[in-house]
């Protein structure tokens, strides 16, 4: 049965043919905002659609033109990509060979060549890194573009794009509003425009530039976004601010008396002090608001069983408490880690690393659990690890406690045998761009699989069975 279904697959490679006549043979094709992707093994490019002439699905198979695709979602709320300029295929070419960007060419093409041509070049090289994830190259690439062409729209929605998805969101919002000045129909442009004023806790500027982006296109995702910050902008309507060097704590003046406000920022600043020397990042400009019971539900959405949310910003519920209990601030330490992991990562990192993590951080470890959960995994019953890289949210109350207990179990294992630092560097990795199998393989030498045997001998040796 397998054989069939694999050579099955095998038989179906898409294949690329261009208008010069050449012809790409891939593992798959897709298209979206002018380009069309492919991949090639473990390489994945990406060229104008203006130089395909079609698509032949399936190897032998039937042609299908080339045609458009709604971008796809990288997080919950953000397009992964923007619009590209267009480019030949001789300039692609040029940049990207022998499955990396030429830094010589590019210079090369710099120096010989007029402004436009030039800029499309750090576009392609840009796109290319983008593609493999590597951001913070990515948005070099496009910063000298932007040197040759700084009001080119599609360059500054590429830009803001790129941004906003390494956590930069300061950074990204005076770019997000050039883009929507340089071209005011670009839906996209927008969409980012609204996400980055979210970010920045600018909700009413989110608010109309979302419905702005949704007037030009209707899209689920940017209208669930809208909703969103609506929600959360009618709460806050009449929220207080107080800062400290890293938060800014939102409140209703009636439910969180001074005394308690200064007790939870001196929690989180204690407990950024710690996770700063674990996790070696600095998180800036992180947002704490405060709800009663009822708000926090109304506004997140969040299960029945959530105590907390980190989705950006902190959001705690504090009906009926009047000072920081050793509970809460290991809840404030557990969604404070969340925004260390989402800056480290840039959003990569899987659920069960995510809150593994979280776990270890505020203090938890798998002794009062652990007999059960090896018990679990000496049978075989336990659920793997990469069918827990999904969100949690979706689970009922029993199915979360054991996927945080074997996401804890995971990360104690890592962190016992290898140290905190080696946890810090699979991070670090995923934010590099590495697939979380690439990441464990490349600092703790195990995949998935070695890791599952391995958290179920640690557990045996631990607790026995």
């Amino acid at each position: 049965m397998w054989a069939g279904l694999f050579g099955a697959l095998a038989a179906r490679a898409d294949t690329i043919v261009l208008k010069s006549g050449t012809r790409i043979v891939a593992d798959s094709v897709t298209e979206y905002n002018g380009r069309v992707e492919y991949s090639i093994g473990d390489n994945t490019l990406t060229i104008p659609k203006s130089i395909v002439t079609r698509i032949e699905r399936g190897g032998a198979g039937d042609a299908a033109p080339a045609s458009s695709k709604t971008s796809e979602i990288r997080s919950e709320d953000l397009p992964e990509k923007a619009t590209e300029m267009e480019a030949s295929e001789e300039l692609v070419t040029r940049v990207i060979h022998g499955g990396q960007v030429d830094t010589a060419a590019l210079r090369e093409i710099e120096l010989q060549n007029p402004p436009q041509q030039s800029a499309a070049a750090y576009a392609i090289a840009a796109g290319f890194e983008d593609n493999r994830n590597n951001l913070s190259v990515a948005a070099g690439y496009l910063e000298s573009a932007l040197h040759l062409l700084p009001g080119n729209s599609i360059l500054l929605e590429n830009y803001a794009s790129v941004l906003l998805r390494l956590g930069r969101f300061s950074e990204a919002l005076p770019y997000a509003e050039q883009a929507t000045r340089a071209d005011s129909q670009s839906s996209l442009a927008f969409w980012f425009l609204g996400y980055a004023y979210y970010k920045n806790n600018r909700n009413q500027e989110s608010i109309a530039a979302l419905k702005k982006s949704l007037q030009l296109h209707e899209d689920d995702k940017a209208r669930q976004l809208l909703e969103r910050v609506e929600r959360e902008s009618s709460t806050e309507a009449d929220f207080h601010q107080q800062e400290s060097s890293h938060f800014t704590l939102r409140y209703e003046g009636s439910q969180a008396s001074s005394e308690l406000r200064g007790e939870i920022l001196q929690a989180l600043e204690r407990s950024y002090n710690k996770l700063e020397n674990d996790l070696g990042a600095s998180p800036r400009n992180i947002y704490v608001s405060l709800y009663t019971d009822q708000a926090f539900f109304d506004v997140t959405q969040a299960p029945a069983w959530s105590a907390a949310l980190n989705d950006g910003k902190i959001r705690i519920p504090i009906s009926g408490v009047s000072s920081v209990t050793p509970e809460l601030a290991r809840v404030l330490r557990h969604e404070l880690t969340h925004s260390f992991v989402a800056q480290i990562t840039h959003g990569r990192a899987p659920q069960w690393l995510n809150e593994g993590v979280a776990e270890l951080e505020q203090g938890a470890n798998t002794s009062s659990f652990g007999p059960k959960l090896a018990v679990l995994y000496s049978s075989g019953h336990q659920v793997p690890l990469n069918m827990l890289e999904g969100n949690f949210d979706t689970l009922d109350k029993s199915e979360a406690l054991v996927a945080y207990a074997e996401s804890l179990a995971a990360v104690e294992y890592i962190s016992s045998t290898y140290g905190v630092s080696d946890v810090a560097r699979i991070l670090e990795r995923l934010g590099e761009g590495d697939s979380v199998e690439t990441a464990l393989r490349n600092i703790i030498h195990a995949g998935y699989k070695e890791l599952d045997m391995e958290v179920t001998e640690y557990l045996r040796r631990t607790y026995g069975t």
